[in-house]
């Protein structure tokens, strides 16, 4: 296996990479119960932002960072990044980037699943 035969998915706090070809599942992580982090998640803000670079996948979700094995899923760092505030992330490298179109539709899907928890909370 080598990385050009994944693709990278993440969704409700959970990255998996998937075989291109055959789209069997071949990792799956989950993000770390945070305190608060289910009442956050209910209005809509636990969008997953996913940035292969190398053998590294960066991972950013509800304001916090991660670095994980790209190959196998296995976590290498994680950064609280305490005063940065939360919403979707745009991650960059020197080799890499998020596509802005990418995120201005992260974003559109936040700001629904806002406003529909909003409304319905009301």
């Amino acid at each position: 296996m080598n990385l050009n035969d994944l693709l990278f998915t993440g969704f409700n706090r959970r990255v998996a990479a998937v075989h291109r070809d055959s789209g069997e599942i071949l990792w799956g992580w989950q993000a770390p119960e945070i305190t608060g982090l289910a009442s956050l998640l209910s209005r809509g803000s636990g969008f997953v932002s996913l940035l292969p670079d190398g053998d590294r996948l960066f991972v950013s979700i509800s304001g916090y960072l991660y670095a994980l094995d790209a190959l196998t899923g296995t976590p290498l760092w994680m950064n609280e990044m305490k005063g940065f505030g939360m919403g979707v992330a745009s991650l960059a490298t020197m080799s890499a980037s998020t596509s802005p179109h990418l995120l201005a539709a992260a974003t559109a899907t936040a700001a629904r699943s806002g406003a529909a928890a909003a409304s319905s909370a009301g």
